[in-house]
């Protein structure tokens, strides 16, 4: 019930000075959009530029691709008509304000037709995470483990609100085949807190076990992943740890936090800044008791930022002491996002704006840098949006953010067939020109891969999940 009151009372308060937020904060000034527009259309390599899509009568590009080049990027804008088909809401529409867009992607109750199937993994030191299998219809069955249907792992913020997003997006995934999971951390969303112990921002332990339960569910089918907000942080700690053995096809990022440190130092706006504060503090009221063993509960519960609720829990090295000097730096050591960036052995799509009010100013809290020199990070940076909003002026039932990255998806998968299959070919010409001696042979001496080539069975030995 306090959440919903929290809720209504941002509503109304960004609803009061939404004619000042129109000029002060929702839109980027034009030195500003001059100084963004010249930095993405000189992310070059050599004298290959990057493609900026402008629509005809349009001073400033409304979506722009930002990547090194490579052969996966033409591919990508060739066969992702989305990545240029985004068309922003007329200034005077109320969705063009990044704030609205943002309460309305995150907070606004949505009738969905989706049901989740919960399973309870039970990890290496006795904790739980709970894995939503997403459903439609009356009968909630669940997908066979035969089966080969793309799986779409779905991580939301490190606050564990479900928002309006996922859901739909749950919903767009299952109707193009996908098998949506979304991943509940520690105590988060109903999971039972079973150990006296949270996870770190980017402490990717638990979603690695969770991963290799998938795979051992569904071995069949190309995993995918798909982070929102924060979830971002926990998503790319994942990839770069795990570099090329991350058992993930394709990633992608929506409204990515990548300064995490400086994020909860400076936090978001004021309004924005309270609802999250407040929100954890309701989720994490229901474990009082037991967390009272692990931290001190009355500068728990009385913090009045992020970076002090966050220092609380992780940070402190009894119930009644300070932090410990140089923790805070220590703990972003070992939880900074980008910290293996280099490491990601996988394409992975970042969606933002640049009028996202969570994120910041995008020179400040985007790194340009990483998308110009990576060969596998894929940024679509649009002139509005919000934070995880991304509302365009068609109003089509799917989102415009949800279409980019499952195009994105798909795009990268084929790109990848098609690279195998060339070089297989390439590799059966060459047997067949070098060793006549086998031209009479009725048996191929090639076989097909299969989908899973590694042994699950040797990574995942031990078998304790509990379905609700």
């Amino acid at each position: 019930m306090l959440e919903w009151i929290g809720i209504v009372c941002v509503l109304l308060l960004v609803a009061t000075v939404w004619p000042v937020l129109k000029h002060l904060g929702a839109f980027v000034t034009g030195p500003e959009i001059a100084r963004g527009e010249k930095r993405a259309s000189e992310c070059a390599t050599g004298t290959e530029a990057v493609k900026v899509h402008e629509p005809a009568g349009e001073s400033s590009a409304p979506v722009a691709f930002i990547c090194k080049p490579s052969a996966l990027a033409k591919y990508l804008l060739k066969h992702c008509a989305s990545f240029c088909k985004y068309v922003p809401n007329p200034a005077w529409h109320w969705r063009a304000s990044p704030c609205l867009q943002t309460l309305l992607g995150a907070l606004w109750p949505h009738d969905c037709a989706v049901h989740f199937i919960r399973d309870y993994l039970q990890l290496s030191d006795d904790g739980l995470v709970a894995l939503d299998w997403a459903v439609v219809g009356p009968k909630r069955r669940r997908t066979s483990s035969n089966s080969s249907s793309p799986i779409l792992l779905i991580i939301p913020n490190s606050f564990g609100k479900l928002t309006r997003n996922v859901l739909k997006l749950c919903e767009t995934a299952l109707s193009h085949g996908y098998l949506p999971v979304v991943f509940n951390r520690r105590s988060q969303n109903g999971t039972p807190l079973s150990t006296i112990k949270l996870q770190e921002f980017g402490d990717p332990a638990d979603l690695r076990e969770a991963v290799r339960y998938i795979r051992y569910r569904q071995p069949a089918g190309r995993l995918y992943a798909v982070s929102e907000s924060t979830g971002s942080g926990l998503l790319l700690s994942y990839l770069g740890e795990c570099g090329s053995s991350s058992y993930v096809t394709a990633a992608a990022c929506l409204s990515p936090i990548f300064r995490c440190q400086s994020w909860f130092e400076s936090g978001p706006g004021w309004p924005f800044h309270w609802v999250l504060l407040l929100y954890q503090k309701v989720s994490l009221s229901r474990y009082r008791t037991v967390l009272g063993e692990l931290v001190d509960i009355d500068s728990l519960f009385s913090s009045r930022s992020l970076r002090a609720m966050e220092e609380a829990l992780f940070c402190q090295s009894g119930l009644k002491e300070a932090p410990v000097e140089g923790a805070w730096e220590a703990y972003w050591e070992r939880n900074d996002a980008l910290r293996d960036v280099d490491e990601v052995a996988i394409p992975v799509l970042c969606v933002c704006s640049r009028d996202d009010p969570i994120r910041g100013e995008t020179q400040a809290t985007l790194p340009l840098e990483l998308f110009e020199s990576n060969p596998h990070f894929f940024l679509l940076l649009t002139g509005s949006g919000g934070h995880c909003g991304f509302c365009t002026a068609s109003e089509e039932p799917v989102l415009w953010s949800h279409q980019a990255l499952l195009e994105f998806f798909r795009a990268t998968s084929d790109f990848f067939a098609a690279e195998e299959r060339a070089k297989l070919t390439a590799r059966c010409r060459g047997v067949n020109m070098g060793a006549k001696v086998f031209r009479h042979r009725s048996v191929s001496t090639y076989k097909k891969l299969p989908v899973c080539s590694h042994n699950i069975h040797t990574i995942y030995n031990w078998q304790r999940s509990y379905t609700r």
